[in-house]
């Protein structure tokens, strides 16, 4: 198991500032708004050949000051009973807090190496305000800017010295799924994280917002790796207003398009809003898997527990989304929660599928013979061949006489035919019709269009270039001579 390093610190000292320089990505949202972090995020890091795990932690306070304070120090307590080294940062231009004398009281009762860092400082000038901190009895602090990577080096090399040695593991990241939990603020997304996850890994609170960073949590089912990542709570656009809000939805967009498997959680006692699917529509759009969730289904009375009614009134407003099943869980009680994994391994085999090109020419020829497509300007629409090209999700290419001339109802009749006959039920197809000048034709929004769309465009031959140049300077001779 790799060493754990935790980084602890009353709020707005530059604790995600400085896991952002450690890890070398931004993955924790940083901001000038103290109390920006309340979960504990994990992150690998890499320094002199040396991995290593990172603990950013929500910010210390002793008292009732900040709404979700015990809370976010019981999850401090957790990440420094779990680290192997403690780092303990300070606010170099606060200066000294009574809240960082009793966060350094709580260090010194724990028998584990402490680093103790003084954040913020940009110049030596600064050295002469310092004076109060060695008040603390430590003999040795490191000073850094964590914004501008001042001093940050030095201090790593003196903390790999001090990690325990580890005997690494090849981990097999073959079976691992990727799942990211979204839906609209305060439907139970992080209870549902703590139910899968096992414990009380995550903030929650019926306040809405609880929830500002994506964290990632590490699950073990039936023997296989799933990633679960809990997201903030995706509102309107035109409800938005708080620039940290607007970084929280980005990073949970962010995250569908880094998922396998997207869970969409909906508040069975508010109803199916349009936001809700709004929300699918952005899975739809990054072609990952998605699985309903209608949560907080043990609220409802009976009256109102009629499956058939809710099931009916999902499929009539999500069309787009007809291969993604639905389930009725509780993540309070965790009524049926035990089922979603198995669910979500079934879409993830589906959204992995590779097919025979034999088998997918003889479906696709079968159905072409069975319904033929209409003519184009009196000419008739051929298939030539038909290849599976990429696989999460599933992309097929027809090669066709005329591509453009392909209808969009006839084309979902062909991925229909593909759902049934492969089978792919539960995952979503893309399907596009190319012809042998090279030339794709191009629909849909999701980042997985775009990319393959940009791959054909720049494909284009040196002679098609030519051509089209030749085209341009004799229309542009026409017009002038005109």
């Amino acid at each position: 198991m790799k060493p754990v390093v935790a980084l602890l610190g009353r709020p707005n000292v530059g604790k995600s500032t400085l896991f952002n320089r450690i890890i070398r990505s931004r993955q924790a949202l940083v901001d000038d708004f103290p109390g920006v972090t309340r979960d504990r995020h994990y992150a690998d890091a890499l320094w002199d050949d040396i991995e290593f795990t990172v603990i950013d932690t929500g910010g210390f306070l002793s008292s009732d000051d900040d709404y979700f304070a015990s809370q976010i120090k019981e999850q401090l307590t957790v990440a420094a009973d779990q680290a192997d080294v403690l780092i303990f940062i300070m606010d170099g231009r606060a200066g000294l807090s009574p809240y960082d004398r009793e966060l350094a009281d709580f260090l010194r009762r724990m028998s584990k190496p402490v680093f103790y860092l003084i954040n913020k400082i940009e110049s030596t000038k600064q050295y002469d305000e310092l004076s109060e901190f060695y008040s603390l009895g430590i003999d040795q602090f490191y000073k850094i800017s964590a914004e501008h990577g001042i001093g940050v080096g030095d201090f790593l090399d003196d903390l790999m010295e001090a990690l325990p040695e580890y005997e690494q593991d090849d981990d097999d990241d073959e079976s691992l799924i990727k799942i990211a939990i979204v839906g609209r603020p305060n439907v139970g997304k992080s209870s549902l994280a703590n139910r899968l996850f096992g414990e009380q890994r995550l903030v929650v609170d019926e306040k809405a917002g609880t929830t500002r960073d994506a964290i990632e949590l590490s699950v073990e089912h039936r023997g296989r790796q799933f990633i679960l990542v809990d997201t903030a709570g995706i509102r309107r656009k035109g409800k938005v207003t708080q620039k940290i809000e607007k970084f929280s939805i980005l990073k949970a967009l962010k995250t569908l398009d880094e998922c396998d498997v997207a869970l969409i959680l909906i508040d069975s006692d508010e109803g199916i809003t349009d936001q809700d699917i709004t929300i699918a529509g952005y899975a739809e759009d990054r072609g990952c898997g998605a699985l309903f969730l209608l949560n907080k289904w043990d609220l409802l009375d009976k009256e109102r527990k009629n499956i058939k009614k809710y099931m009916k009134e999902l499929r009539d407003k999500s069309k787009f989304l007809s291969y993604a099943p639905a389930m009725t869980v509780s993540a309070l009680t965790g009524q049926r929660c035990h089922k979603i994994l198995d669910e979500v391994v079934k879409i993830y085999k589906e959204y992995c599928h590779r097919i025979n090109t034999g088998v997918l020419n003889r479906i696709i020829e079968d159905a072409v013979y069975r319904t033929e497509p209409s003519l184009h300007k009196g000419k008739r629409l051929k298939f030539f061949y038909s290849t599976q090209v990429a696989t999460k999700p599933p992309c097929f290419v027809c090669f066709v006489n005329f591509s453009k001339a392909v209808h969009f109802s006839y084309k979902r009749y062909l991925i229909n035919q593909l759902r049934q006959m492969i089978p792919l039920e539960k995952t979503p197809i893309k399907l596009y019709f190319r012809e042998k000048t090279g030339k794709i034709k191009f629909s849909g929004n999701s980042k997985e269009d775009q990319r393959i769309f940009q791959k054909k465009k720049r494909q284009m031959t040196k002679k098609q270039k030519l051509r089209k140049e030749q085209s341009q300077r004799k229309r542009k001779r026409d017009m002038d001579n005109a």
